[in-house]
This record gives C-alpha cells, structure tokens and sequence, in this order.
C-alpha cells in the first residue's frame, strides 16, 4: 500500500493548543454536576473518581481539591438531588394549613426522590449530606415538628427518625422495583405466612391476611402517623448547653 506524502503530512501535524476550546476552571458545582449526569446515565456504581476525572477530562487528583473521596462525591450528589424536594407550604408561623399533612407531603416528596434512583437510595442510608439542600430540608422539618407541638429536644430527635425511615423505605421499596424477581419473592412470601400452621405458629396465623394487606401508600401513612404520634409523645433526653 502506497500512502502520499500530503495524507502522511495531513496525519502528522500537530493541533495547535491555540485551536483548541479553552477548558472550564474546575468548580465543585461543575464536578457535582457531571457526576449526576454519570450517575444518570450510567448509575451510581460508575461514579468514581476515576470516571469522573476522565468526563472532565482532568486528572483525579484535581479532584481530591473540592471532593475528599469517593463517599463525599456521593453525599454530594445525594445533597443535589434533594433540592428536588417539594418544601412547599406555609411557613410563616400562623395556621397555614395542616403541618401534619404539610409534613407528610414533604416526606413524601423526599421518597420519591430516592425512589427514582434505587442504588442512590440504598447509599444515603450511610451517606450524610452537608450541602444547603440537605439544611433546607431539616430545616423545614424542625419548623413544622414544631408547630405541631413537638419540644426543641422532641424535634430535633424526630427530624433524624423521621428522615432514617423514609430513607430506608425508599431503598426497600426502590430496589424491590428494579428487581425482575421482586413479584415472585413477595408472592413466596404472602405463600409462606399464609401457610403457617396455627399450631406451631399461632401469632402468624392469628394475624393474618393483616399482615400482607394494605397499599403502599397506605402503610406509608400509618408509618408516617406511628412516628409523628411518638415523637410528640415521648420525651427525649434534655440536651445540654
């Protein structure tokens, strides 16, 4: 095969740096926001330091400048996400409806959010977010845990119970969704607790079919109303200035 001497000096000259787009200043809110569009298009296994980098055509080690490691970009991501929850309502102290359901739907709102990413959702229950939309979100939580007459200390542990069980039912939930085999798992199981025999297992079968009935949604509120109810009825420990 015979290659000209033009294609040969076509292939072997050098693209001037001059022609090429200048490159963004690295940023930790440009860093965040390509890790979701990774995690987006590729899921959260594929946010790494080293996928990341390589999206942002960098090396890793600029990265380690705004994002400590791996888990914090995942906080981070988690905390992006969560300016997706609706923290709508009244807030200016009077009546502005019911706080019970305005409260509802702002746990609501944050499940549904994990829900739509299963393997985010299961990294958030290790994951703590420190970004201004996870504060948003406590806050708003405080503000109408205490309106419906929860005390500083009752309010403030409320906020961490509330958020640990919405968090862990949207990774229960969110992965039972993405699992092919989940209809067939939970049906085995409705087999097995409605098989129990009363004589060895007399509390199962007392207890049935209540213990397999009931929506999603509905369990979601009775949930929701178990803690709220015992968050304003048990007093917790005074904290110390």
């Amino acid at each position: 095969m015979f290659v000209t001497l033009g294609a040969m000096t076509a292939r072997r000259e050098p693209t001037s740096r001059r022609d090429r787009p200048a490159k963004p200043a690295l940023s930790r809110q440009w860093i965040v926001a390509a890790a979701l569009g990774i995690m987006r298009e590729e899921g959260l296994e594929k946010v790494t330091m080293r996928r990341l980098a390589q999206e942002l055509d960098t090396g890793p080690a600029s990265l380690y400048v705004y994002v400590a490691n791996t888990a914090a970009l995942h906080a981070a991501v988690l905390d992006a996400l969560l300016g997706d929850v609706d923290l709508s309502g009244d807030d200016d102290g009077g009546d502005g409806g019911d706080w019970r359901e305005q409260l509802r739907a702002v746990l609501r709102s944050y499940t549904l959010v994990l829900f739509a990413y299963p393997q985010l959702a299961r990294s958030a229950l290790v994951a703590r977010p420190s970004g201004e939309n996870y504060l948003r979100l406590v806050e708003r939580v405080l503000v109408l845990l205490s309106r419906g007459g929860a005390g500083r200390e009752q309010a403030a542990w409320g906020v961490d119970t509330l958020l640990q069980n919405a968090t862990a039912t949207a990774a229960e939930q969110a992965t039972r969704e993405s699992d092919p085999a989940a209809t067939d798992e939970w049906n085995a199981t409705v087999h097995t607790l409605g098989a129990a025999s009363e004589a060895t297992h007399p509390a199962i079968s007392a207890h049935m079919p209540a213990l397999v009935a009931g929506s999603p949604e509905e369990r979601f509120r009775w949930g929701f109303d178990v803690l709220v109810n015992g968050i304003l009825a048990t007093p917790a420990p005074a904290v110390a200035e």
